[in-house]
């Protein structure tokens, strides 16, 4: 078993809520690292919903496809 099998396999065991909890924990992470470093924030608002954009179309795409 490849270490994406093994994670694949450990990640089909979460519920809904652990995926949540995952996502604030990110979500609170990006938070900390902008507060230490201030010239993050300072980026035009349009380059963050570019960088959204892009890092979303994957994942959207497989959960669409089939």
């Amino acid at each position: 078993m490849n270490f994406f099998e093994w994670t694949n396999k450990k990640i089909a065991r979460l519920t809904w809520i652990d995926i949540g909890l995952t996502k604030l924990s990110v979500a609170a992470f990006v938070l900390m690292i902008a507060k230490l470093w201030p010239p993050l924030l300072s980026l035009d608002w349009r380059l963050y919903g570019l960088i959204f954009v892009v890092l979303a179309i994957i994942p959207l795409w497989n959960f669409w496809k089939a």
